[in-house]
């Protein structure tokens, strides 16, 4: 038993720690139950309460808590909803939130995958510069997700893309065009003497 000084007072029956905490005006509460014996303190119960309700809301208060807002797609979104949703998209992410992106397939659709992540790279690209992909799009069922994350402070812009390959109809990627070389200026050309 611990007294209401903070000192170790020893082990005592429970009557006579009733007893003591009375005379003190002050409660017996049981601080550790599982240990062998119990730890118990005399105290204000109703102060004890109090502060660590206190330090509980001091330790909410300085919790972040992130949220994942989830924006669903289709893959023939308007071009003004694409927009709408885009910016709020900026605004989740601006105020440190991640998003969800879902494209939901619905029939046919769901045979040609490359049109809804052709939306998540829309969406990736109008949003670069306030965020960044978490998680990369993949299919679950009907459905296509992609997690995008606020970019941390400090963090370098992306690139634009360098020359992207030309793709032919055999399916193959050519070479991008080589930029043009400088032209060699004109050789002189003297004649020679006769011999």
């Amino acid at each position: 038993m611990i007294g209401s000084d903070g000192q170790q007072i020893g082990i005592l029956e429970t009557p006579d720690a009733l007893r003591i905490a009375r005379e003190e005006g002050l409660d017996l509460v049981e601080i550790s139950p599982k240990a062998v014996p119990p730890v118990c303190k005399i105290m204000d119960y109703g102060r004890f309460k109090y502060e660590t309700a206190k330090k509980e809301r001091e330790e909410r208060s300085k919790r972040t808590v992130i949220e994942v807002k989830e924006m669903k797609f289709r893959p023939k979104t308007d071009e003004h909803d694409f927009d709408f949703k885009v910016k709020h998209i900026r605004e989740f992410l601006g105020e440190g939130n991640k998003a969800k992106l879902v494209i939901q397939f619905r029939g046919r659709e769901i045979v040609h995958p490359e049109v809804g992540q052709n939306v998540l790279r829309r969406v990736v690209e109008a949003v670069s510069d306030v965020g960044m992909v978490e998680q990369p799009p993949m299919m679950e069922g009907r459905r296509m997700l992609m997690i995008i994350g606020p970019r941390p402070q400090g963090a370098p812009k992306p690139k634009p893309a360098g020359p992207t390959p030309v793709v032919t109809p055999a399916g193959t990627a050519a070479p991008a065009p080589a930029a043009p070389m400088p032209e060699a200026p004109p050789a002189v050309v003297t004649p020679k003497a006769p011999s």
